[in-house]
């Protein structure tokens, strides 16, 4: 079966943080100096530049700005990035600019500059309220940082911001949590990313543990958390997204969706459909900052395609993260394979009670999203 293209997002990397938080695995790197602004700007947009072949006609539909602390960077800067990305490739009239931004970095008049330069939504990276939590989580701001940034947030000229708030952080107790929750809820954001901390290979919290909030603790804290925001006024959309009616991260959802993207800068993926060759084709870019500045060589550091066999496990992998319904027609465009192959590989999920099906539909059970990595788990033993 062929392949139809799905909608297009765009991902920009900028690694540079002013601290290297302890929990992170992202593509970060500690501000060593100063940072070659102009230089890797440039080199974004020759990385764009040479990517255009995937574009296929198509308008870009989001814009994430993602690091690192992308708001490290000057409005001018950004202006600059922005400007040459409008240069290259055409714009949904409703397309959606998200920056991440740390609440350390927060300056009214440099965030007015990112407005200017195009920026539509902010994501704002609090993680706690509490400022011991904070210090453990290496973060360079304090409580009183964030409630201000949040606040001048609602007041800026944007079509939505995001904050995240993480939970299950070492020594938290389901009050200490609850009290972030309500702070975060109190400062009425359209968007929370509201996840449990995890800790990830290669990062100082795997190489010293931290004590983490026993299982117990943590389904309190998430039923507790879960029943506030919808009783604030949040529906939950993803596993970890809770937003106001009409305030979606639509960036997000195309991931989720498996949608294609677009990633530029240094370690950032892409994910490109091409009909004509019946291929989905993964790329991800040099890592390191310096390597990828200096290359003279395409940036692609490594490319592979995705394989029929393995398209459905991804393809679920991702749907199933969102709270509806997940369409068969959808699997088979964004697939290229039959309905058919769609249910084989969920007939025991559906068996367990995990996945129910319609005539067009596939969807989680509650209990299936209770228990979604079972239900991955079996997929992966499916394909």
């Amino acid at each position: 079966m062929s392949l139809t293209l799905p909608p297009l997002s765009l991902y920009i990397h900028i690694p540079w943080c002013v601290e290297k938080c302890p929990y992170c695995d992202f593509n970060s790197h500690k501000i060593q100096g100063s940072i070659p602004e102009q230089a890797y700007i440039g080199r974004l947009l020759d990385d764009l530049s040479a990517d255009l072949d995937g574009v296929q006609g198509r308008a870009i539909q989001s814009i994430f700005i993602g690091g690192g602390t992308p708001s490290v960077i000057t409005a001018e800067g950004i202006q600059r990035l922005l400007d040459g990305v409008r240069k290259r490739l055409a714009l949904a009239d409703d397309c959606e600019v998200t920056l991440e931004a740390n609440p350390g970095t927060f300056e009214v008049e440099r965030f007015a500059g990112f407005i200017d330069a195009g920026v539509n939504r902010l994501s704002i990276g609090i993680q706690s309220l509490n400022a011991e939590h904070l210090r453990t989580l290496g973060r360079i701001h304090d409580p009183q940082q964030a409630r201000i940034a949040a606040e001048h947030a609602g007041q800026l000229s944007l079509k939505s911001f995001n904050l995240d708030l993480m939970h299950g952080l070492p020594d938290q107790s389901a009050e200490d949590a609850m009290s972030d929750l309500e702070g975060v809820i109190a400062l009425n954001p359209p968007h929370i990313s509201w996840y449990q901390l995890t800790i990830e290979p290669n990062t100082m919290f795997a190489s010293r543990p931290p004590k983490l909030p026993d299982d117990d603790t943590l389904w309190a804290i998430y039923q507790r958390g879960h029943e506030r925001l919808l009783k604030a006024g949040y529906q939950q959309y993803e596993v970890s997204a809770y937003c106001k009616p009409e305030h979606q991260s639509l960036h997000n959802t195309n991931y989720w969706e498996f949608g294609d993207y677009l990633g530029i800068g240094c370690g950032a993926h892409s994910k490109i459909t091409s009909p004509e060759q019946n291929k989905i084709v993964r790329c991800e870019k040099v890592k390191h900052p310096q390597g990828y500045l200096d290359l003279t060589r395409p940036l692609r550091y490594r490319e592979w395609d995705v394989e029929p066999e393995e398209r459905s496990f991804e393809f679920f992998m991702n749907q199933f993260r969102l709270f509806q319904p997940v369409s068969k027609q959808q699997f088979t465009d964004f697939t290229g394979l039959s309905i058919e192959h769609g249910e084989l590989a969920l007939a025991e999920a559906k068996r367990k009670g995990w996945v129910e099906s319609d005539g067009d539909h596939w969807q989680l059970s509650q209990l299936g999203h209770r228990f979604l990595n079972d239900v991955l788990t079996t997929l992966l033993s499916e394909t």
